[in-house]
Formats: C-alpha cells, structure tokens, sequence
C-alpha cells in the first residue's frame, strides 16, 4: 500500500518544515502508529469465530512474536492487564514503552518474520488473513516512514541499522551489504558488518570496531578462498591484503593508479580497531567515540563494495 500525500503534508514539504537531521532516542507515537497500520495490513488479524477452530495463521504469528519477546526480556507476559489476543499485548506494549530500544525490538522482530516468514507464504496469508499488502511492500513503507519522521533506522538484510547520513547510507551502505548478500561464500562477513551495526546502533563501541574488523579480515578470507589462494586461518588484515594484491585481485592496470591503496587500507580498519577497540587497555579506561565508529563502519562497507567489486571481475 503506497504511502497516500496529504494536502498537510505537502505543505510541510513546501515550506520545508521537514526533518533535516537524524534523531536516535525517541520513536514518535505517530511512527508507531502508522507501523502498526503497516502490520495490520501486512499479517492480518483475522480471529477464528468457530467454536472448534485453533488460531489463524495470523494468530500464530502474533503469538510467536509475544513468546519470543517475552523470553527474552523476562516476562510472562508483556501486558499488564489480560488482553484478548497476543497481538494486543504487543502491540499495546509497543505504544506504551517509553524504552526506544524495545520499541525498535519489536520493529525488527516483527519485519524480521514478515520477511522470512510472510512472504515466502505471502498467498496463504491472503487467503486466510485477508491480507492487503505485499512483504517487500511493507518494508519499503517502513523505511519511508523511518526517513520523513527523520528517525535515523532502516531495516535492510533483516536487521535493524542505523544510518548517520542517507547519502553514505544509500551509496556506500547498502551497496556493501548487496555485496556480501549475494555470495553465500561471504555469509561470515556479512553477518560480522550486520552485527558491528548492531552493536553501534546499542553504543557498544568498542565491540563494534572489532566486528567491523573481522568483517573486512572475513571477506578476503572467503576472496582467498574462492580463488584458491594460499593463506593462513590466523593471517592478520596486512597479510590477507597482501595476499590480495600479490594475486591481482585489484587488475594489474589499476595497480600504479592505487600504489597507495596497500597503505590506505592498512592504516584504515585495522587500525582504528586495534589503537581503539582492541587488546588490553591496561590502567587508562579508553572511550571510543561514535564518531570514530561512525568512519569505521563507513570505511569498512567502502572496502568491502571495493574488494567485492574487483571479486566480481575477476
């Protein structure tokens, strides 16, 4: 269901009275609204009436969306009073919360089963829960509504990220992740660049700069072995570089061009991780700051889309 334009809100737009810096820590109720309008319409919430009948395919979702939430955070249940369906429970404890954090596990829990769960099975969900949008359609309006409420989130590869700028988002970001999706050989990496994410998304800096590491030390772990180049499970980030252009991963041509590109990436993640997030810290507490993880996240995704590109050329 696209998103229907009001007079009201091309107004805004024309008087540009729209948001023009991300915010992180507050999920507005108007947002929260609208996401459970998009998942009304994207699962359903059709109840069985029979007397005999057991839960709809919706109710089943809804149920195992409020099981899981419930283990994970320690409850029995999320509603503080008997509410007739899971979905109430959820969804009421959604609006509720004044915890961003829970607000945005339920954001991505719930889209996280409607990409895995719901679309793969989106015909009978339109036949028994009388569903009025598609999957794909839902997560792109999610999406939206993240961007014109300037709260700065996407949901891409089934995991919440935050975004710090849409340009880099959109040009550096994603492409990095459509690299590391499309060869399951670089499932490591990806899962490694996704989980730093998450880690930056919830300030545990220190723990993000060491995935991001392993992220980019994983993709040309799995390069090397595609191509069946000879490297040693424990070789560092300069090693695996080397080994790289030793190789002619980057065409021989392009080589004079980035006689520095050996030094840039050497001098780019890994040590950013390991001045920053790695080894002993001994007597002096170090504090990493979201700006230096911001970079490296960034800088992480521009040479994975770079190296992954000279894979796919190669």
């Amino acid at each position: 269901m696209a998103i229907f334009e009001l007079f009201s809100s091309r107004q805004k737009k024309a008087r540009g009275d729209v948001p023009d810096v991300y915010q992180y820590d507050d999920i507005p109720n108007k947002l929260r609204v609208q996401i459970i309008h998009i998942v009304k319409a994207t699962i359903g919430t059709r109840e069985n009436t029979t007397p005999y009948g057991g839960p709809t395919i919706c109710e089943q979702v809804y149920q195992k969306i409020h099981q899981i939430l419930c283990k994970e955070y320690g409850v029995f249940s999320l509603a503080n009073k008997n509410y007739s369906s899971d979905f109430e429970s959820v969804y009421e404890f959604f609006l509720k919360t004044d915890k961003f954090e829970e607000c945005l596990d339920i954001i991505e829990l719930t889209f996280k089963v409607i990409r895995n769960y719901v679309k793969p099975n989106q015909g009978q969900f339109e036949r028994e829960a009388g569903i009025q949008q598609k999957a794909d359609d839902a997560i792109n309006e999610l999406n939206q509504r993240f961007k014109e409420t300037g709260v700065g989130y996407e949901f891409v590869s089934g995991e919440i990220v935050k975004i710090d700028s849409q340009f880099i988002h959109s040009e550096i970001v994603k492409p990095a992740l459509s690299i590391l999706q499309e060869d399951e050989a670089f499932a490591g990496a990806r899962d490694e660049f996704l989980s730093a994410h998450a880690h930056y998304r919830n300030q545990r800096y220190k723990e993000a700069l060491v995935d991001c590491l392993k992220s980019f030390e994983s993709l040309m772990k799995a390069i090397c072995q595609k191509h069946g180049w000879s490297f040693g499970k424990n070789d560092t980030a300069k090693k695996l570089i080397n080994i790289c252009l030793t190789n002619n991963l980057i065409p021989s041509y392009m080589q004079e061009q980035f006689s520095q590109f050996r030094a840039l990436l050497e001098s780019g993640v890994p040590t950013v991780r390991n001045k920053e997030g790695g080894h002993g810290q001994g007597s002096e507490i170090k504090n990493v700051s979201a700006t230096m993880v911001s970079y490296t996240l960034h800088l992480t995704a521009t040479n994975i889309v770079f190296l992954g590109s000279c894979d796919k050329e190669s």
